[in-house]
């Protein structure tokens, strides 16, 4: 067997996303409110990163937990139609698969939230086979000093089978901004965070300080600011390219699109400027149709739609800092 039989394992959630569009109000107790539809799509950062890359031709192999409900066998029929490996993934015993409840998405979005079988991504119970048989893991998942010991333990072991790894630090729900991350920033080879989680590690008040304060720690440091675009930090080669222009009609998973994207150029050999170009496109396709995956074609579609926005960004730049 060839020991790297996938080009990206993917660690953490998948859950289900139902999806309240065209809500103007919220029902009062007693009350019924009808709306302009209700969709259901696959949700989870972890999940919508694993669709895109399978979406643009890339073998992905899943890590995680679902139920063993309706929800979980739809998710694994939707992962199977894509040819993404199923086989590590782990259904609960305890509880039925999660879901988001996502309101409004078109405008600010509410969420009803059950976490459900994703309460049960730890890294010391993961599969370790799919890690060591990817070329590339992608980890998210991550809650400040809950998880810290055990994801950093987990990284030192990926590491040690010669795979590339990626890490999407999410929101912090809890507040705590634990301090630590700078310590798994260090370990991985790609870090990537939004805008206002990097305010929030970092302390500062202005994005290019803290980009300055990251990229000291990061080997590879990506920073996505949705509608003004993204930059990247590589051994002191700072990149910024703008993002492209596209009415959005639902903001869910756009990061977790950007990512893909963005590996899926490094995987595939584009340089730095390119590998934000496909993130940004992935990104803005993603906002185009509700769901946070149904936006994005295959990758003849998302080479089209750059090629069709080309002469369009006048003010993306690069510098050594």
């Amino acid at each position: 067997m060839n020991e790297k039989q996938y080009d990206v394992v993917s660690i953490g959630d998948a859950n289900i996303d139902l999806i309240v569009a065209g809500s103007d109000q919220m029902p009062l107790p007693g009350q019924e409110v009808f709306v302009q539809n209700m969709l259901i799509h696959i949700g989870g950062g972890a999940a919508l990163f694993s669709m895109a890359l399978a979406k643009m031709g890339l073998k992905v192999a899943f890590n995680g937990v679902l139920g063993s409900d309706y929800y979980g066998r739809f998710i694994l029929d939707e992962f199977s139609e894509l040819n993404i490996d199923t086989s590590y993934i782990r259904q609960s015993e305890e509880n039925n698969t999660g879901i988001s409840i996502a309101i409004n998405p078109e405008q600010d979005r509410s969420f009803i939230t059950y976490m459900g079988s994703n309460a049960e991504v730890r890294m010391e119970d993961l599969n370790e086979n799919s890690m060591r048989y990817g070329r590339h893991v992608h980890l998210t998942g991550y809650q400040g000093s809950r998880n810290h010991d055990a994801y950093l333990q987990m990284i030192k072991k990926i590491k040690s089978f010669g795979t590339t790894i990626s890490f999407d630090v999410g929101w912090d729900d809890s507040g705590e901004w634990y301090s630590g991350i700078f310590e798994i920033m260090q370990e991985v080879d790609i870090f990537f965070l939004n805008e206002l989680e990097a305010l929030h590690y970092t302390g500062c008040t202005e994005i290019r300080e803290s980009i300055n304060k990251m990229s000291q720690h990061a080997k590879h440091l990506v920073v996505k600011m949705g509608s003004r675009g993204a930059v990247a930090v590589q051994q002191h080669h700072m990149v910024y390219r703008s993002a492209y222009t596209i009415t959005a009609v639902d903001t869910t998973g756009a990061g977790d699109s950007f990512n893909a994207g963005y590996m899926y150029g490094v995987l595939t050999g584009h340089d730095t400027g390119e590998c934000l170009q496909y993130g940004n496109a992935c990104g803005a396709l993603s906002v185009s149709a509700y769901g946070g995956n149904t936006g994005i074609p295959d990758q003849a579609g998302v080479e089209a739609f750059i090629a069709r926005q080309a002469g369009h960004i006048a003010d993306d730049w690069e510098v050594i800092v």
